[in-house]
């Protein structure tokens, strides 16, 4: 006899189906969002160098202390806000656990848990695994900004966490100082926790500003970061990651971590202490992916495809309605087998498989692999 897992009904993900595709059919792979790039050498030699100086044993469990107030520092610097290292950051294996752990940490059976789609697809399994209820709101294409109104009706008694994610993936659009205000109005006064995919904080637009729920202080109190050296530093297969909150949420928050992986990679922890003390290692982030954003579009510009440019992350959805009314998951794949380009259809992330008719593409590659994407485009 077969036992049914708790997550029967889930399937291969997007993710794994395109970047299958893109490699059988030898495609250009915007699909995935990894960088095609490699890694500042300086940060590999401090690896390696910490590997060679015996960081090589299990790290604290909240993880290396010389990261941890690096990135204590880093908040200092850029938001004014501080996370006290030894007992408000964790250090995690990626992103995606820390928001694993948090959702575990307090979700129960029947909770309620708000999500705004298109939604990163980890957030609905976490909260279904935890016997939650996700309540979702669609985002209207093609600005994507949230309905603060029908979040306020979608918000009941058994509501126990929003998770919002800014800038916004896979949509590229960021959350102004407007939204979190409005968000620490709604969960003002509430025991409703607040969880901040944040992991593309260093790759922002046009001369805006991150909108971090720690620069609200009493959104803060209630809220978890968390982010992604991966996303950072262009090295997705590290899987190292942190997450930020108030003492007495973080205490919560180790219970879980602790019995779930315990404690990460030490030497590649070391490594990013030492690289951090730079900080001018993810200042000019935006200004860098900014000049490949600012590429791609201007060589796709006389395409048939249509775009409002991205405003954060290493993601530009184009809109390809005046070229077919393919469903977009179809023509995703008619694309990387018949053109030798593989993206993300964005229906996959939305209530009921809405389909606008847009494709999400990565633009954290090289410059030429863009121009020979650029090239396939146009010919469309």
């Amino acid at each position: 006899m077969i036992h049914l897992s708790k997550l029967p009904n889930i399937e291969t993900t997007i993710f794994t189906i395109m970047s299958g595709l893109a490699n059988k059919h030898k495609a250009i792979n915007l699909s995935q969002g990894f960088p095609n790039f490699k890694s500042d050498q300086k940060l590999i030699d401090l690896v390696s160098k910490a590997m060679n100086s015996g960081y090589n044993q299990y790290a604290l469990m909240p993880g290396n202390m010389e990261l941890r107030e690096a990135i204590a520092k880093k908040f200092d610097l850029l938001y004014g806000s501080s996370y006290h290292p030894e007992s408000e950051i964790t250090i995690t294996a990626g992103a995606t656990q820390a928001i694993y752990d948090v959702i575990t940490a307090f979700v129960r059976a029947d909770d309620e848990v708000i999500i705004l789609k298109p939604a990163y697809d980890c957030y609905e399994p976490s909260i279904r695994i935890n016997g939650g209820k996700p309540v979702s709101i669609q985002l209207e294409a093609p600005n994507y900004q949230v309905d603060w109104n029908e979040v306020a009706q979608k918000m009941s008694s058994k509501t126990k966490m929003i998770i919002i994610n800014t800038p916004h993936n896979p949509s590229g659009t960021i959350f102004s100082e407007a939204d979190m205000l409005k968000l620490q109005e709604l969960t003002k006064n509430s025991n409703i926790i607040v969880l901040s995919d944040e992991v593309y904080e260093h790759i922002v637009f046009d001369g805006e500003k991150h909108q971090s729920v720690c620069l609200f202080p009493d959104l803060k109190s209630r809220s978890f970061i968390t982010a992604s050296f991966g996303k950072t530093f262009h090295n997705t297969g590290w899987k190292t990651g942190y997450c930020c909150a108030p003492k007495e949420l973080m205490e919560e928050f180790q219970k879980i971590h602790q019995f779930n992986v315990f404690s990460v990679n030490h030497p590649v922890q070391k490594g990013l202490a030492d690289y951090m003390q730079d900080p001018n290692t993810y200042l000019g982030l935006s200004e860098f992916f900014q000049a490949k954003r600012d590429l791609f579009l201007n060589l796709i510009k006389d395409s048939r495809f249509q775009f409002k440019p991205s405003q954060g992350t290493y993601f530009q959805v184009l809109d390809y309605s005046k070229i077919t009314q393919e469903y977009d998951v179809d023509y995703a794949k008619r694309l990387t087998i018949e053109n030798g380009l593989a993206s993300i259809p964005l229906s996959v992330f939305n209530e009921n498989k809405l389909d606008n008719k847009v494709l999400r593409f990565c633009f954290a590659k090289t410059d030429d692999t863009l121009k020979q994407a650029a090239d396939i485009l146009n010919k469309i």
